[in-house]
C-alpha cells in the first residue's frame, strides 16, 4: 500500500528512545521502508543509543558490555532519532512538540514512549530535596546508573540493594558475581511478594544465601549513613559502600499532564492505545491500559506493533487487548518461572500440585482450573516450566498426571496437544512461536544467533535462550537421524 498520488507523509513524533519507542520506529520501518506513509521522528533524552534496559543487571554482573546490549536502529528514510533531547511541552491544539534546544516539532500523531524512572523512597539519606539520589546510592534504570554503580562499589565491598523484587535480586546476583559482599532489603514478608508464594521465597532466599546474598524480609529501611550503611527499623546497621534502589518506579507521565491529557499512575489509554486526545498515544511503562502490562517489555512490544499496524495503515483496527505475564528471573545459576494465580490456595475449583525440596533449592507449585493451567511457581523446574509455560498460552487441557507434569516426564496429554505446542510462545518478549523458530531453522538458521537474526527469539530477557537451543538440538538430532 502507499501513498495517494502527491500526498505527503503523514508525521508521527515518538517522545523516548527505550526499548518501547525504538521498537515502535523499528516496526514502523518494517511495514513502511521507504518512508511513503509515515515519517518518523524520535526524541530521546538519554544520549546512549537505544539498548536493552532489561540486560542491565548482566552488564553490571559483567555478562554484557554496553554495546552488546544495543538495539537495531532503523536505516530508512522514514525514521530519524535524536539522542540527548527532551521534549519540554507539548501542544495539543497546535499539534507540536517544544524540545530543550527551543526547536518545535509538528506532528500528525504523537506517541508516548517516556517510560518510567526509578521511585526513591522517604528514607533519610536516599534522596535529595530534589529527588536525585543522595550520595552513594543509585538506581539501576539506564546505562548511566551500572556506570555510577560500578564506580561506587569494587570486588570485596559491602553492597546493599533495597528492593527485594525481581531487579533487586538480578542485581544482588550480579554484584556477588563481581565479588561484591551483598545485603537485600525487602519491606514485604518475603521477596518477589507479586510473583511468587512465601514457600518458594524461602527455599529462593537460601539458595541465595549458598551464593553469599544475605536476605532481609520484611524489614523497613530507616535511614542512609554515606560511608558506613544502612540502618534498619530494628536497629542494626547493614555495612554498605554503595545503596542500589530497586523499590519501584514512576511513570513519567508529566508530558502527557501538562498537556492536559486524562492521567492516573500513568497515562491513560484504551485498547487502541489512544489517550483522552485521540492524536495522542501511549506505550510502554508509561501507559495504563484496563489490561496492564507496565513494568514488562513483552506487552511494552506488542503495543508498539500494534499501535505501528494501527498508524501505518497496515492494520487500522489492531488492538492491544492486555497482557498474560510471566516472570523468568534473570539470575546465573538460579532457574525462576512464576505466573498467573499463585497466592490463592481455597479458591473454589482451583486445584494446587506443589513440590518442595528444600535441601535440592527446589520448588514447584501448579495451579490448575477447569482442566487449564491458570498458574505455576517453578524454582529449579526448567523443563516443566517451558511445557507449563506452553500450556499456559495455548489453553490446552492439562495432563492428568500433574506430577509427572511437574516433574518434567512424559505424558499422553501433552503428546496429543503437539499441535498446540508448535504454535505455543517460545519467546514471549517478541512473541515468537515454535513453528515460527522451526521454519527458520528449515530455511537454514542453525545456531541461537541466526535464529535471533531471523525471529528475534531470545533478543528480549533473554529467558528463552534455553529452550531456543534445546529446540535446535532436537531439530539438529531428527536432521541426522533422518527423521
Amino acid at each position: 500500500m502507499s501513498t495517494v498520488q502527491g500526498a505527503s507523509p503523514r508525521q508521527i513524533v515518538v517522545v523516548g528512545n527505550g526499548m518501547v519507542g525504538a521498537r515502535f520506529a523499528e516496526e514502523t520501518a518494517r511495514l513502511d521502508p521507504d518512508g511513503e506513509r509515515v515519517r518518523v521522528s524520535v526524541v530521546g533524552a538519554e544520549h546512549h543509543p537505544a539498548y536493552n534496559r532489561v540486560l542491565l543487571s548482566g552488564v553490571v554482573a559483567g555478562d554484557y558490555t554496553p554495546e552488546q546490549i544495543r538495539l537495531p536502529v532503523p536505516d530508512t528514510p522514514g525514521v530519524t532519532v535524536r539522542t540527548g533531547t527532551t521534549a519540554t511541552a507539548l501542544d495539543t491544539e497546535r499539534r507540536t512538540v517544544t524540545l530543550d534546544d527551543g526547536s518545535t516539532l509538528p506532528y500528525d500523531e504523537l506517541v508516548l514512549a517516556t517510560g518510567a524512572r526509578a521511585s526513591f523512597p522517604p528514607v533519610t539519606g536516599v534522596a535529595g530535596p530534589d529527588g536525585a539520589p543522595g550520595d552513594g546510592v543509585t538506581a539501576l534504570r539506564d546505562l548511566d546508573d551500572c556506570q555510577r554503580l560500578l564506580a561506587l562499589a569494587r570486588p570485596g565491598a559491602p553492597v546493599v540493594v533495597l528492593g527485594g523484587g525481581v531487579l533487586g535480586l538480578e542485581a544482588a546476583r550480579g554484584l556477588v558475581g563481581r565479588g561484591m559482599r551483598v545485603s537485600v532489603v525487602e519491606s514485604s514478608p518475603w521477596i518477589m511478594r507479586r510473583q511468587i508464594d512465601q514457600p518458594a521465597a524461602r527455599i529462593l532466599a537460601e539458595r541465595y544465601a549458598a551464593l553469599g546474598v544475605t536476605v532481609h524480609s520484611w524489614r523497613v529501611a530507616a535511614r542512609w549513613v554515606p560511608g558506613t550503611g544502612l540502618e534498619l527499623d530494628d536497629g542494626r546497621v547493614l555495612p554498605g559502600d554503595a545503596l542500589v534502589v530497586t523499590a519501584g518506579v514512576r511513570g513519567n507521565i508529566e508530558l502527557a499532564k501538562d498537556a492536559g491529557i486524562e492521567v492516573e499512575h500513568g497515562v491513560i489509554v484504551d485498547d487502541r492505545l489512544a489517550t483522552s486526545d485521540a492524536r495522542v498515544h501511549a506505550i510502554g511503562d508509561c501507559a495504563q491500559h484496563p489490561g496492564g502490562g507496565a513494568g514488562l517489555i513483552q506487552p511494552g512490544w506488542e503495543q508498539a506493533a500494534v499501535l505501528a499496524r494501527r498508524l501505518t495503515g497496515a492494520a487500522p483496527h489492531a488492538l492491544y487487548s492486555g497482557a498474560r505475564p510471566l516472570t523468568r528471573l534473570k539470575a546465573e545459576g538460579i532457574e525462576l518461572t512464576a505466573f498467573g494465580r499463585v497466592h490463592e490456595e481455597d479458591a473454589d475449583g482451583l486445584e494446587t500440585v506443589t513440590i518442595s525440596d528444600p535441601y535440592g533449592g527446589r520448588y514447584a507449585k501448579l495451579s490448575v482450573s477447569e482442566e487449564k493451567v491458570v498458574g505455576a511457581v517453578l524454582l529449579g523446574f526448567p523443563e516443566a516450566a517451558a511445557t507449563l509455560a506452553q500450556l499456559y498460552d495455548t489453553g490446552a487441557p492439562v495432563p492428568a498426571d500433574r506430577l509427572a507434569l511437574l516433574q518434567g516426564l512424559p505424558t499422553a496429554a501433552a503428546e496429543q496437544a503437539d499441535g498446540a505446542a508448535a504454535d505455543a510462545l517460545v519467546c514471549r518478549c517478541n512473541a515468537v512461536s515454535r513453528t515460527e523458530i522451526e521454519q527458520a531453522w528449515l530455511d537454514g538458521a542453525r545456531t541461537r544467533e541466526a535464529i535471533a537474526e531471523r525471529t528475534r527469539a531470545t533478543t528480549g530477557c533473554g529467558g528463552c535462550v534455553r529452550d531456543v537451543r534445546a529446540l535446535l538440538s532436537g531439530m539438529q538430532g531428527q536432521a541426522t537421524a533422518g527423521v
